[in-house]
């Protein structure tokens, strides 16, 4: 590895406008674009609530959306800094730009701050309130690097918080109260995501997923399958409650019937986990025709219910 390193150091000597441009790709790479489909959750909120198709609402989501993209990327790149040596031993993390040296630790860091402050100066933009929970979730991101990802059970609490901080903040940027239902749905479907994510971990790194991840020594892949069957009944059971009595759907059948692609994806998401395709949830998504259909189906029904 230290060879690769004095290589890449001597090609950028020789060649300073295209390692800028290499170093560039690099961060990008590290930023993970594919990721910031997460923060697809944003439009949660917003969207139960029926306000889509204001003007105002969409231009505050959009800032709303680039400042958690913002925000993540940073800490992406803060966190593979700390986190290079463990990236090495991965066999899908040691290609990402830090750990395999095409992208320095400095300049990690340095791209990584400058977003972070990007993202606070765009959420302040949007309100004290918006400003809070971003730094909330910035917060809780940086623990969970120093500290949480370490402690069993709490890992997982911590990357659903995550989750759940950015379909909380899609409803505070555009001033939208937050049900009861569509936080336990949020909280438990982002569970269920994340304990899935760890199946497909153990199924992916075998005896070396404790080198890898430390808390991975503490889980079997029973206990992750308990966790995801305990997580997808509350989000049904609330999803269902909601759909019964949704307060803002102008047809209430179709937010009833959209618990069947609701149900079928859960089901299909948990088929694939048991193949041992969870480890990287956001290309899932787009890999898997089935689940793809599921979801716009859902979607639809969804978005036929409030809008139409």
């Amino acid at each position: 590895m230290t060879d690769d390193y004095a290589a890449i150091a001597l090609r950028a000597e020789r060649h300073p406008r295209a390692s800028r441009r290499a170093a560039a790709g690099a961060i990008v790479r590290a930023a993970r674009p594919r990721q910031w489909v997460k923060n697809a959750l944003l439009l949660g909120a917003p969207a139960a609530a029926g306000v889509l198709g204001r003007p105002e609402a969409l231009g505050r989501l959009a800032v709303a959306f680039v400042a958690f993209c913002a925000a993540g990327a940073g800490g992406y790149l803060l966190n593979d800094v700390r986190d290079a040596e463990d990236d090495r031993r991965h066999p899908r993390k040691r290609t990402r730009p830090v750990a395999s040296g095409a992208l320095s630790e400095r300049a990690a860091l340095v791209a990584g701050a400058t977003l972070l402050v990007a993202a606070l100066a765009l959420a302040a933009s949007l309100g004290w309130a918006f400003l809070a929970i971003l730094v909330g979730y910035v917060a809780l991101t940086a623990t969970y690097t120093l500290a949480l990802r370490d402690v069993a059970v709490l890992d997982l609490a911590a990357v659903a918080g995550c989750h759940v901080a950015r379909a909380a903040a899609g409803g505070i940027a555009v001033g939208v109260p937050l049900s009861q239902w569509f936080l336990i749905v949020a909280s438990f479907g982002s569970l269920f995501v994340v304990a899935g994510k760890r199946l497909g971990d153990l199924a992916d790194l075998g005896d070396d997923a404790s080198a890898a991840r430390a808390t991975l020594a503490s889980y079997s892949p029973t206990y992750l399958r308990h966790v995801l069957t305990m997580s997808s009944a509350v989000t049904v059971t609330a999803y269902c409650l909601w759909s019964l009595d949704a307060p803002k759907a102008t047809l209430p059948a179709l937010s009833q019937l959209s618990v069947v692609p609701l149900v079928l994806f859960l089901l299909r998401y948990a088929l694939l986990l048991d193949q041992g395709r969870g480890g990287a949830p956001e290309e899932l998504l787009f890999t898997d025709r089935v689940l793809l259909a599921l979801a716009v189906a859902w979607v639809a029904l969804f978005a036929g219910a409030v809008y139409l």
